[in-house]
């Protein structure tokens, strides 16, 4: 029996773990309520490893009181995707509401158990941080396959079961195994499939349980039945139906298929009268009034009232901000059902659970007879530090070209909206979503749809239609049927982590995870709620989007960064110091800064009152006042051009140091180059002015935002000149740095003085004609280079040419080579050739820019070469190794080998045969861009909703702008960027389309603003600046 006031030492016992303060609906750092007076009360609860456990509650006491007291048992902090159900006298299944006492809940306790369960199931298991928590769902999928519950095909039943095997019993063995499998029931029909169970258990040999717990959830979340609980009902035409509720909506069923589903963004109210359960739509202009309302019969009103709350409580817990506040007690008459969710909501969890430094706890596995020892590192900051390694049930796509670095990080459903009010007896309303909210897409592994006798009036969203996920390549996990078009037929569950032909999946495949269930039906996007269509209003959401990206690269310093170096004794503490000293408080500062734009942006979707509404439909002010608190930070800004020189000496001071910095830039956090990040403050506040600029160009002078938009353009100008000479500095310094790491054969390319100008690939005329290679044009010398064979990927320098007194002449009719040219130096000449005039044309224009700036410095360049390279002797020009663009995304390239060294911008120009020069790189500096965007391949019916970095010359795909690193990665140089063809059928608005040979992407954005915007950042990449350097920058090095 557990008492409230032993509760320690009972949890010691069973999971030897301390006591938890974090605990579910408390808020952090408290413990339990204190319990009512009274007399006190025995409660039996059965928890999910079939133990039975004795609380003693007040006769009095609420039932948080109870559900609180079991999660300090368990020491779980991530308690409210749980819950309490019981039997009730009429035998059929209740969750013990919260608010309400326990012991009016349940008449009889002495006679009643309670069983705590999974009552909320999230769409993906990367969104549970603890291992605890894990473990537990883990439990859930256990008794559902027991009972029968979670329906799915054979082959992925045995594959669940072999997981659960190998968390309970270790690595195989055969007599072990089969035993264990004689005295255990997992699935109602296990005797037939023990077979494949076996079979499948041979090949988990090493996996922790931690490591099983997260396959088998992986495997889980992708079942149609995952976290269903079916309550009969039937339609207006008595056809029995079951209905459900998932984190996307209302679903419904016909038998074990899912014939239907309501998203939340379609729903205008849920209510029930009697026996009549009704679905209320947005309206639609396609359909007929009457199809705006459907009617299921349950069978009986408390089936009714037990479902409508379920309803409430998830659609609560998946989409608001925070926990709804209780309604104003009516003074007289009461109208409608009082209930409401009571409990953190999914966003609140994943929030303090990413905020609190969480100690891993540990825990006992009672059906467990292996040691378990977690593989995950103890929970810091860092969002989605425990997720264990890699293993995507996901497939490449053959003709993709694009790196991708794959993942199954999933972020949080949107950022929430507000609350569903009911606004008439015993119904609900919904009202407008929250911005950047991400209703989650409905996951379908099932191929068929079944039967249904009135479709149109169960389906009004057409799922027959050209638009529809269903008629879409996708992955079958719980089916049959095709699998990406590539005929896996019936056989169709992969293990997870390897690719249909059996080999492990590649990081590099795609430009996205290619699985059923992110097909989205692009209808829920036609249906989605209305936004302001003022430009203003997109102009701060491109804000909005963007200050969460920058706040996200922060964290990859202040967080990711400065965690590794803190464990390592290697790394020089002052310099640990100098950047933690000069990046936190930009950090912090820029904390409040996005919750602000965050609330002004949420306000000026109209949530707010209506009479107020006026006062938030604009940015200026929060800008202005923000950019006054950043005029504070000025000093930390100046120190970060510090922070990156004594960070290059630390890296060369030592082995131990570079090693550290190495592995860090291999990590997903580290989606960029790190010393990019370092430079990000500097860069945002170039991103502000423009913002700024198109503010005031917007606004009439008249506007109550001009003036505060114009004084705050005013103040950002002031600090952008300010700060501009140090910035140009530092990104000449840094693309030096980088480019030494991609060079061997020169010892160091940062010296005072030189200037980068641009790279790119040319064809050098030799004996043994035309062969590729890579120059590299500096303000004193041109250095060319071949692919080598390192492990790093290094370019391997050839030769050197000096600029002090070239000449430069074109030779297209002497050589009879297209788009040729030669150089001439004082010992040699060179003939190389562009691949288009274009190409050419700004080569020579470089280059004679650069032979410029060389006879101004009046004395020849510094020599390149390392010391066992003689000045300008050119090396063996034996073949270099010749890669093609496939090999570029090809799961077995060089890239796999060494990760980010392998897919920086020297080796997609590499491979597709172009060039960028710095003038390209500041203007990319300049145009960033984040935000939403749906995406759509060529051969598929269904867009993908996705958040979208670009920077780098990239696109980088996420999930959700929570995520802590990206999916995948499409680097841009060398695509086109244009608008679809008629003839290409895609009748949206607003879709831009790009296309690199074969390889084509459709995406889709909200709005002609955003449109613009993408159009114009995405041309910045594919289309090289012809313009020289200005001639200012001559002066600043």
């Amino acid at each position: 029996m557990v008492e409230p006031a032993d509760r320690s030492s009972s949890a010691g016992q069973r999971l030897g773990a301390p006591e938890s303060f974090g605990v579910s609906t408390l808020e952090p750092g408290l413990r339990a309520p204190a319990q009512a007076p009274g007399k006190q009360v025995s409660i039996r609860v059965q928890m999910l490893d079939d133990t039975q456990e004795v609380f003693q509650i007040s006769q009095r006491s609420p039932g948080k009181v109870l559900f609180d007291l079991i999660c300090v048992h368990l020491n779980l902090t991530e308690g409210d995707y749980f819950g309490l159900e019981y039997l009730d006298h009429r035998k059929m299944t209740l969750w013990l509401d919260l608010l309400k006492p326990t012991l009016k809940q349940i008449r009889r306790p002495k006679n009643t158990i309670l069983r705590f369960v999974v009552k909320f199931f999230p769409p993906d298991h990367t969104q549970l941080m603890e291992e605890l928590t894990r473990y537990l769902f883990a439990l859930q999928i256990k008794r559902d396959l027991a009972c029968g519950r979670l329906i799915c095909n054979d082959t992925s039943a045995a594959l669940m079961v072999s997981h659960i095997i190998q968390s309970e019993i270790g690595d195989f063995d055969e007599t072990q195994s089969w035993q264990h499998l004689l005295h255990n029931k997992y699935l109602p029909d296990q005797d037939a499939i023990r077979d494949k169970i076996t079979e499948c258990h041979r090949k988990h040999v090493g996996q922790t349980p931690a490591e099983s717990d997260y396959q088998l959830l992986e495997i889980g979340r992708r079942l149609e039945m995952y976290g269903i609980r079916q309550h009969p009902a039937k339609d207006r035409e008595g056809t029995k139906l079951s209905l459900a509720v998932a984190h996307t909506g209302v679903l419904v069923f016909q038998g074990y298929t899912k014939i239907n589903a309501f998203n939340w963004s379609k729903i205008r109210k849920l209510s029930f009268k009697r026996k009549k359960f009704q679905i209320k739509l947005r309206a639609d202009p396609t359909q007929n009034a009457h199809h705006d309302t459907l009617e299921f019969a349950m069978a009986s009103r408390d089936c009714c009232k037990i479902f409508w709350k379920i309803c409430v409580e998830y659609h609560a817990f998946f989409r608001l901000f925070e926990e709804p506040k209780p309604k104003p007690k009516p003074i007289l008459f009461t109208r409608g059902s009082s209930f409401r969710f009571s409990g953190r909501t999914q966003k609140q969890i994943i929030d303090y659970v990413k905020d609190s430094e969480l100690k891993k706890v540990p825990f006992e596995r009672k059906h467990s007879k292996i040691l378990s020892n977690s593989s995950f590192s103890p929970r810091t900051s860092s969002f989605g530090s425990q997720v264990p390694k890699e293993s995507a049930l996901s497939i490449p796509l053959a003709d993709q070209p694009d790196s991708a670095k794959l993942s199954r990080q999933a972020a949080p459903n949107g950022s929430g909206e507000p609350p569903l009010v009911s606004a008439s007896t015993n119904g609900f309303q919904d009202t407008q979503a929250a911005p950047g909210s991400d209703p989650t897409q409905s996951r379908r592994s099932h191929g068929g749809t079944g039967s249904a006798p009135d479709q149109h009036l169960l389906n009004p969203g057409s799922p027959g239609s050209d638009d529809s996920p269903l008629g879409s390549p996708h992955v079958v996990v719980n089916g049959n049927g095709p699998v990406n078009e590539q005929g896996m037929g019936s056989a169709g569950v992969l293990v997870p982590g390897q690719s249909p032909e059996g080999r492990q999946i590649s990081p590099l495949t795609s430009p996205l995870l290619i699985e059923a269930g992110y097909v989205r039906n692009d209808e829920e996007e036609e249906a989605r709620r209305k936004f302001p269509t003022d430009k203003a209003y997109f102009i701060a959401k491109e804000l909005l989007t963007t200050e969460r990206t920058y706040l996200k690269d922060l964290q990859v310093i202040t967080e990711s960064f400065q965690s590794l170096v803190a464990k390592d004794e290697a790394f020089p503490e002052p310099v640990q110091n100098l950047i933690s000293a000069n990046y936190e408080p930009v950090y912090k500062f820029h904390q409040g800064f996005l919750k602000e734009v965050e609330q002004r942006l949420a306000q000026w979707e109209g949530r707010s009152n209506a009479h107020i509404k006026g006062d938030y439909q604009r940015i200026g002010d929060v800008l202005l006042k923000n950019i006054q608190g950043l005029r504070q930070l000025t000093v930390n800004l100046q120190k970060h051009s510090e922070c990156l020189v004594e960070l290059e000496r630390a890296y060369r001071s030592g082995r131990k140091v570079e090693t550290l910095c190495r592995d860090f830039e291999q990590q997903r956090v580290c989606y960029l180059p790190f010393n990019i990040f370092l430079l990000r403050p500097l860069h945002r506040l170039l991103h502000y002015k423009l913002i700024l600029e198109r503010l005031c160009k917007h606004y009439p002078p008249t506007h109550e935002d001009f003036r505060d938009s114009r004084a705050a353009l005013a103040d950002i100008s002031e600090m952008v000149l300010q700060l501009q000479g140090t910035m140009m500095k530092m990104e000449n310094f840094q693309k030096l740095l980088e480019l030494n790491k991609d060079l061997t054969g020169i010892d160091n390319l940062a010296i005072r003085g030189r200037e980068f100008i641009r790279l790119g690939c040319l064809s050098k005329l030799s004996g043994k004609g035309l062969q590729q290679r890579m120059f590299f044009l500096f303000s004193d010398s041109l250095v060319y280079t071949s692919r080598g064979m390192t492990p790093a990927n290094q370019f391997k320098v050839h030769g050197q040419l000096p600029l002090y007194g070239m000449t430069i002449r074109e030779s297209e009719e002497e050589w009879g080579v297209p788009h040729s040219f030669t150089l001439f130096g004082h010992r040699q000449s060179v003939v190389v050739a562009a691949s288009c005039a274009s190409e050419m044309e700004r080569w020579v224009e470089d280059i004679r820019m650069a032979i410029d700036l060389a006879e101004q410095s009046s004395s020849p360049g510094t020599d390149l070469l390392s010391t066992s390279l003689t000045d300008n002797k050119l090396l063996d020009d034996g073949v270099a190794e010749q890669e093609s663009e496939e090999e570029l995304c090809g799961s077995r390239s060089s890239l796999e080998r060494q990760g980010h060294r392998g897919n920086t911008t020297v080796h997609v120009c590499w491979h597709r045969n172009t060039s960028v020069s710095m003038v390209d790189f500041s203007v990319a500096v300049e145009n960033q861009l984040s935000g939403n965007l749906l995406r759509k391949f060529k051969n598929s019916n269904g867009w993908q909703k996705l958040w979208v970095v670009f920077t780098n010359f990239s696109l980088f795909f996420y999930k959700s702008h929570q995520d802590d690193y990206p999916l995948a990665s499409l680097p841009l140089l060398g695509y086109s960027v244009t608008v679809p063809a008629e003839s290409e059928n895609i009748h949206k608005d607003y879709v831009f389309k790009l296309h690199f040979k074969s390889h084509v992407y459709y995406f889709r954005s909200e709005s002609e603003y955003t449109f613009e915007r993408w159009m114009e950042v995405i041309r910045s990449a594919t289309c090289s600046s012809s313009h020289s350097l200005p001639s200012t920058r001559k002066d600043l090095y």
